[in-house]
């Protein structure tokens, strides 16, 4: 038994943490706050994330807390016309073996803290922010050194970088620079079902597309709560994380939105704004002892929906991977150097799948989304389900398969 270093008390750190402890090890988190806890709204949980959780032992915990979606529509937003849906039920589940389910970010959060808390193999220390590694290469018993910004020295035979997309732990491992910002704002909020026409309440993940705008809305926290999320693709090139925005600012944002998809955006309340950013996908997340995970690794937008799935498709595998490691440089490196294999294809892929749905299917406008109407209106449920079946349908540390050319999950 070692102690791996996990820097980063978020998702993908936690599930880390779970997940090494649950094989043999013992973790031991550094989160920068001062507490542990989670921020944010609605998040989307394909059956990859499920079965996933299922590995890491909180999977039933996670069910219980979630929106099980019956279906994915996709709508024209400025006609009002349903373009597309994939049924989430019967075929889906018996083809990819778990839901497709919304949850609130912090009740996913909960139920890996909580297990954490239950793990005596798994240590959390708050107020430990990590500004940079140091390692050993002779390979003593203790090889990595995580140091905090007041100083705070942290030893263990392995790091995890999972300290988010801004990650100290990667600025040094790969050095390059600040995350790419793309131009989309999105803007959130939270409301409570009893304020929603029952005529609009969904069991559903909606999604209106317009002209360099969408606008996604789901049911989350039991159904108790809809979260609205709406999108604008307005050229913004300042980093924005969570400030408040004007309900009037956001509406008249969205000039376009037909009729119900603008009376859903009305009644958003405690609207908060983001720029969303992400970056290019590289092929080295190692260096000797020490790895990254996550967003730290792979950030990606919203568009696939696969942030968090990905996150904790990597713990599952970092966990099962260090399983039995020497305390000897050369074998943990070996095998943090085989999750870095076995991750990079899937994880690029769907950074890059992020981005091209953001472009190709939400925000067209004109010729090219009549043309995108036309080609989704044509597809069939089997159709669907076969392009998202590389994506859904895989299973941790198992090769993806078959294409995904413009549909997904959408958040």
């Amino acid at each position: 038994m070692v102690t791996i270093l996990v820097a980063g008390g978020g998702i993908g750190g936690l599930a880390a943490a779970l997940s090494i402890a649950r094989h043999g090890n013992r973790a031991t988190v550094l989160e920068r706050r001062s507490t542990f806890s989670e921020l944010g709204a609605g998040i989307q949980l394909g059956p990859n994330a499920f079965h996933a959780l299922d590995l890491l032992g909180v999977g039933e915990e996670v069910r219980e807390r979630a929106v099980h979606i019956d279906e994915l529509r996709f709508m024209d937003g400025t006609t009002g016309k349903r373009v597309a849906s994939m049924p989430l039920s019967g075929a889906y589940r018996a083809r990819f073996g778990n839901p497709y389910a919304v949850v609130h970010r912090g009740d996913l959060y909960q139920a890996l803290l909580d297990a954490c808390r239950g793990e005596p193999a798994v240590t959390l220390t708050s107020d430990a922010s990590v500004v940079s590694y140091e390692q050993d290469a002779e390979g003593v018993a203790a090889p990595v050194t995580a140091v905090t910004d007041t100083g705070r020295r942290f030893t263990g035979a392995a790091l995890i970088g999972a300290d988010g997309i801004r990650s100290a732990v990667r600025a040094q491992l790969v050095g390059d620079g600040a995350p790419r910002v793309s131009g989309h704002t999105i803007y959130r909020s939270v409301i409570p079902m009893e304020r929603v026409p029952e005529e609009l309440r969904w069991n559903t993940v909606t999604l209106w597309a317009g002209p360099k705008w969408h606008f996604v809305h789901y049911p989350i926290g039991s159904g108790r709560f809809l979260n609205l999320a709406a999108t604008r693709d307005d050229g913004a090139q300042n980093v924005v994380t969570g400030r408040p925005a004007e309900r009037d600012h956001v509406l008249t944002a969205f000039p376009e939105l037909s009729r119900t998809a603008r009376q859903l955006l009305e009644l958003g309340t405690d609207w908060k704004e983001w720029v969303l950013c992400d970056r290019d996908p590289v092929e080295r997340w190692t260096d000797g002892r020490v790895a990254l995970l996550g967003d730290a690794a792979h950030p990606m937008l919203q568009y696939a929906a696969q942030g968090a799935c990905m996150a904790l498709e990597d713990a599952v595998l970092v966990g099962r991977l260090l399983a039995g490691a020497a305390e000897e440089t050369g074998d943990t490196a070996a095998r943090l150097e085989k999750y870095n294999a076995e991750r990079y294809e899937r994880t690029a892929r769907a950074q890059r799948v992020a981005r091209a749905m953001g472009e190709e299917l939400y925000h067209p406008a004109d010729a090219a989304a009549t043309a995108r109407n036309t080609m989704l209106s044509s597809l069939t449920p089997d159709d669907l389900y076969d392009k998202v079946r590389w994506l859904h349908g895989a299973r941790v540390g198992a090769p993806a398969d078959g294409s995904l050319q413009g549909t997904g999950g959408h958040r």
